[in-house]
């Protein structure tokens, strides 16, 4: 059966929601999801004064892993428009994967959050693509059959290169509908092209 990673880094819990948005579109597609996230790499004593959100329950993610599976979606907030150092380092682990090709021909995408509208969605989106391709992996975005990206009567996340959310600067905006179902259509888009790309179903 096809299997897909969903790893991901999450400050205060907006990523984090959208990535169980993302699984739960995948499993949609009848396929073998993992959530998995990252490594927090700020002092304990700091993050808790930071009110980072420390309860998260997914498990961590070990580079080794990545090639168990067939599909790797990659979420993170934005860091002045590019991935955070948490989830940079995590791939600066994956040289000796990409010293034996070991991710070539998987498929990737990407997610991401940020506290405005113009805070650096995409090139955060794409600061986490280019990981994914320099891997040989094949990427894809948010495709505009999910029209929830261009609503215009609502301020919402969403782009053609991956699934966002906005969080306001003071992380009290929560993830809305439209940007969890944004989600939901990234993972079983994802997934079902796996499947495809797997062989295991006619394309």
């Amino acid at each position: 059966m096809t299997k897909v990673l969903v790893l991901y880094y999450s400050t205060y819990g907006h990523v984090e929601v959208m990535a169980h948005a993302v699984a739960e579109g995948a499993r949609q597609a009848g396929v073998t999801v993992d959530v998995k996230r990252v490594p927090e790499t700020v002092p304990e004593e700091i993050a808790r004064t930071s009110h980072f959100k420390l309860d998260q329950a997914a498990p961590i993610a070990t580079p080794e892993e990545l090639p168990d599976y067939d599909a790797i979606i990659v979420g993170a907030p934005t860091r002045f428009g590019r991935l955070p150092s948490q989830m940079a380092s995590f791939w600066d682990r994956t040289g000796g994967l990409w010293a034996k090709g070991a991710l070539i021909g998987k498929l990737g995408a990407a997610f991401t959050s940020t506290a405005v509208q113009h805070g650096g969605q995409e090139t955060t989106l794409f600061s986490i693509l280019t990981n994914l391709i320099h891997h040989g992996m094949v990427v894809s975005g948010l495709p505009y059959s999910f029209a929830g990206q261009m609503r215009l009567d609502e301020i919402t996340g969403g782009a053609p290169y991956g699934a966002t959310t906005i969080a306001a600067g003071d992380g009290s905006r929560q993830v809305s509908d439209n940007e969890r179902e944004g989600a939901r259509f990234l993972g079983r888009h994802v997934a079902e092209l796996a499947t495809k790309l797997s062989g295991q179903i006619s394309l």
